[in-house]
Protein backbone atom coordinates (compact mmCIF):
# COMPACT_ATOMS: atom_id res chain seq x y z
CA UNK A 1 0.00 0.00 0.00
CA UNK A 2 1.39 3.38 -1.01
CA UNK A 3 1.34 6.47 1.21
CA UNK A 4 -1.43 7.95 -0.97
CA UNK A 5 -3.54 4.81 -0.58
CA UNK A 6 -3.00 4.93 3.16
CA UNK A 7 -4.04 8.58 3.30
CA UNK A 8 -7.19 7.86 1.29
CA UNK A 9 -8.11 4.94 3.53
CA UNK A 10 -7.46 7.10 6.59
CA UNK A 11 -9.78 9.80 5.28
CA UNK A 12 -12.52 7.28 4.60
CA UNK A 13 -12.16 5.72 8.04
CA UNK A 14 -12.07 8.95 10.02
CA UNK A 15 -14.40 10.96 7.84
CA UNK A 16 -11.64 13.28 6.65
CA UNK A 17 -8.56 14.72 8.27
CA UNK A 18 -10.62 17.02 10.48
CA UNK A 19 -10.32 14.36 13.18
CA UNK A 20 -6.65 15.32 13.51
CA UNK A 21 -7.23 19.04 13.99
CA UNK A 22 -6.10 20.15 17.43
CA UNK A 23 -3.97 17.04 17.92
CA UNK A 24 -0.23 16.43 18.15
CA UNK A 25 0.97 13.81 15.66
CA UNK A 26 4.30 12.52 14.39
CA UNK A 27 5.62 13.41 10.98
CA UNK A 28 8.78 13.16 8.90
CA UNK A 29 10.75 16.03 7.41
CA UNK A 30 10.93 15.34 3.68
CA UNK A 31 12.90 18.43 2.65
CA UNK A 32 14.00 21.92 3.63
CA UNK A 33 12.81 24.74 1.38
CA UNK A 34 14.17 28.20 2.09
CA UNK A 35 13.07 28.98 5.65
CA UNK A 36 10.52 26.17 5.89
CA UNK A 37 10.57 22.48 6.74
CA UNK A 38 8.21 20.42 4.59
CA UNK A 39 6.70 17.66 6.72
CA UNK A 40 4.78 14.51 5.77
CA UNK A 41 2.31 13.52 8.48
CA UNK A 42 0.61 10.72 6.56
CA UNK A 43 -2.31 12.78 5.29
CA UNK A 44 -3.19 13.65 1.70
CA UNK A 45 -0.95 16.70 1.61
CA UNK A 46 2.26 17.85 3.28
CA UNK A 47 2.63 20.75 5.65
CA UNK A 48 5.18 23.53 5.95
CA UNK A 49 6.60 24.75 9.26
CA UNK A 50 8.87 27.81 9.63
CA UNK A 51 12.43 26.80 10.53
CA UNK A 52 12.45 29.29 13.41
CA UNK A 53 9.92 27.10 15.23
CA UNK A 54 12.57 24.40 15.53
CA UNK A 55 15.13 26.75 17.07
CA UNK A 56 15.96 26.67 20.76
CA UNK A 57 17.09 29.57 22.90
CA UNK A 58 20.27 30.99 21.37
CA UNK A 59 20.71 28.12 18.90
CA UNK A 60 19.94 27.65 15.24
CA UNK A 61 17.57 24.83 14.17
CA UNK A 62 19.30 21.43 14.04
CA UNK A 63 17.01 19.43 11.78
CA UNK A 64 17.43 17.67 8.44
CA UNK A 65 15.51 15.58 5.93
CA UNK A 66 14.45 12.25 7.38
CA UNK A 67 14.11 13.49 10.96
CA UNK A 68 10.95 12.48 12.82
CA UNK A 69 9.21 15.37 14.58
CA UNK A 70 6.00 15.97 16.48
CA UNK A 71 3.72 18.73 15.16
CA UNK A 72 0.37 20.22 16.06
CA UNK A 73 -2.34 20.08 13.37
CA UNK A 74 -3.99 23.48 13.23
CA UNK A 75 -6.02 22.91 10.09
CA UNK A 76 -6.45 19.90 7.82
CA UNK A 77 -6.36 21.98 4.66
CA UNK A 78 -5.74 25.63 3.81
CA UNK A 79 -6.43 27.56 0.60
CA UNK A 80 -3.43 25.91 -1.04
CA UNK A 81 -4.56 22.42 -0.06
CA UNK A 82 -1.79 22.00 2.50
CA UNK A 83 -2.03 20.80 6.07
CA UNK A 84 -1.39 23.68 8.49
CA UNK A 85 1.14 22.50 11.08
CA UNK A 86 2.90 24.06 14.05
CA UNK A 87 5.96 22.81 15.86
CA UNK A 88 5.69 25.61 18.40
CA UNK A 89 2.23 24.53 19.52
CA UNK A 90 3.32 20.90 19.68
CA UNK A 91 6.14 21.87 22.07
CA UNK A 92 3.68 23.93 24.09
CA UNK A 93 1.25 21.01 24.42
CA UNK A 94 4.05 18.69 25.50
CA UNK A 95 5.34 21.28 27.97
CA UNK A 96 1.89 21.78 29.50
CA UNK A 97 1.48 18.05 30.08
CA UNK A 98 4.82 17.83 31.89
CA UNK A 99 4.19 21.02 33.85
CA UNK A 100 0.83 19.78 35.09
CA UNK A 101 2.52 16.65 36.44
CA UNK A 102 5.17 18.77 38.19
CA UNK A 103 2.48 21.05 39.62
CA UNK A 104 0.49 18.12 41.02
CA UNK A 105 3.65 16.61 42.53
CA UNK A 106 4.76 20.01 43.90
CA UNK A 107 8.05 19.73 42.02
CA UNK A 108 10.24 22.54 40.82
CA UNK A 109 10.55 23.27 37.11
CA UNK A 110 13.35 24.82 35.10
CA UNK A 111 12.82 27.97 33.09
CA UNK A 112 14.43 31.03 31.55
CA UNK A 113 13.39 34.63 32.19
CA UNK A 114 13.29 36.26 28.77
CA UNK A 115 11.09 39.34 28.88
CA UNK A 116 9.48 42.09 30.91
CA UNK A 117 5.73 42.72 31.12
CA UNK A 118 3.49 44.87 33.29
CA UNK A 119 3.86 43.76 36.90
CA UNK A 120 6.57 41.22 36.29
CA UNK A 121 8.41 39.08 33.76
CA UNK A 122 7.88 36.26 31.27
CA UNK A 123 9.50 32.87 31.73
CA UNK A 124 10.00 30.18 29.09
CA UNK A 125 9.23 26.75 30.55
CA UNK A 126 10.41 24.54 27.68
CA UNK A 127 7.82 25.92 25.28
CA UNK A 128 5.12 27.18 27.65
CA UNK A 129 5.23 30.82 28.74
CA UNK A 130 4.68 31.65 32.41
CA UNK A 131 4.26 34.88 34.34
CA UNK A 132 6.73 35.75 37.10
CA UNK A 133 5.36 38.54 39.34
CA UNK A 134 7.89 41.16 40.34
CA UNK A 135 7.35 40.28 44.00
CA UNK A 136 8.30 36.65 43.31
CA UNK A 137 11.70 37.28 41.74
CA UNK A 138 13.75 37.24 44.93
CA UNK A 139 13.48 37.32 48.71
CA UNK A 140 14.54 40.96 48.62
CA UNK A 141 13.57 43.55 46.00
CA UNK A 142 15.77 43.34 42.90
CA UNK A 143 16.57 46.59 41.14
CA UNK A 144 18.42 45.11 38.19
CA UNK A 145 17.21 41.77 36.86
CA UNK A 146 19.59 41.79 33.90
CA UNK A 147 21.96 39.15 35.38
CA UNK A 148 19.01 36.75 35.68
CA UNK A 149 17.87 37.07 32.07
CA UNK A 150 18.59 34.14 29.76
CA UNK A 151 19.86 31.92 32.57
CA UNK A 152 18.23 28.52 33.25
CA UNK A 153 17.05 28.36 36.86
CA UNK A 154 14.45 26.59 39.01
CA UNK A 155 10.97 27.92 39.68
CA UNK A 156 7.96 26.84 41.71
CA UNK A 157 4.56 26.81 40.00
CA UNK A 158 2.08 28.76 42.13
CA UNK A 159 -0.97 28.20 39.92
CA UNK A 160 -1.86 27.19 36.39
CA UNK A 161 -4.96 27.09 34.21
CA UNK A 162 -4.56 25.21 30.94
CA UNK A 163 -7.91 26.32 29.51
CA UNK A 164 -6.84 29.96 29.84
CA UNK A 165 -3.19 29.33 29.12
CA UNK A 166 -2.08 30.92 32.40
CA UNK A 167 0.90 29.85 34.50
CA UNK A 168 2.24 31.80 37.48
CA UNK A 169 5.67 30.88 38.86
CA UNK A 170 7.89 31.97 41.71
CA UNK A 171 11.65 32.11 42.05
CA UNK A 172 11.34 33.52 45.55
CA UNK A 173 9.61 30.36 46.82
CA UNK A 174 12.57 28.27 45.68
CA UNK A 175 15.05 30.57 47.40
CA UNK A 176 13.05 30.59 50.64
CA UNK A 177 12.76 26.81 50.65
CA UNK A 178 16.47 26.41 50.00
CA UNK A 179 17.32 28.80 52.84
CA UNK A 180 14.97 26.97 55.22
CA UNK A 181 16.59 23.64 54.34
CA UNK A 182 20.04 25.04 55.02
CA UNK A 183 18.96 26.40 58.41
CA UNK A 184 17.41 23.10 59.45
CA UNK A 185 20.59 21.13 58.77
CA UNK A 186 22.54 20.39 62.01
CA UNK A 187 25.88 22.07 62.32
CA UNK A 188 28.59 19.73 61.29
CA UNK A 189 32.26 20.13 61.96
CA UNK A 190 34.34 19.67 58.83
CA UNK A 191 35.91 16.25 58.79
CA UNK A 192 39.36 16.32 57.27
CA UNK A 193 42.10 13.78 57.13
CA UNK A 194 43.86 13.40 60.51
CA UNK A 195 47.24 15.08 60.78
CA UNK A 196 49.83 12.28 60.91
CA UNK A 197 52.00 14.57 63.02
CA UNK A 198 49.35 15.08 65.68
CA UNK A 199 50.24 11.96 67.57
CA UNK A 200 53.92 12.83 67.71
CA UNK A 201 53.21 16.39 68.80
CA UNK A 202 51.03 15.14 71.64
CA UNK A 203 53.82 12.74 72.71
CA UNK A 204 56.31 15.59 72.65
CA UNK A 205 54.10 17.78 74.87
CA UNK A 206 53.65 14.98 77.35
CA UNK A 207 57.39 14.43 77.49
CA UNK A 208 58.03 18.12 78.17
CA UNK A 209 55.54 18.11 81.06
CA UNK A 210 57.42 15.30 82.69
Amino acid sequence: MTMEDFATLLDETLGGGNAFEGAVIKGTIVRIENDFAVIDVGLKSEGRVPMKEFATAGRAPEIKSGDAVEVFVERYEDRNGEVVLSREKAKREEAWTLLEKSFEANQRVNGIIFGRVKGGFTVDLSGAVAFLPGSQVDIRPVRDITPLLGTPQPFQILKMDRSRGNIVVSRRAVLEETRAEQRSEPDREPQGRPDPRGRGQEHHRLRCVR
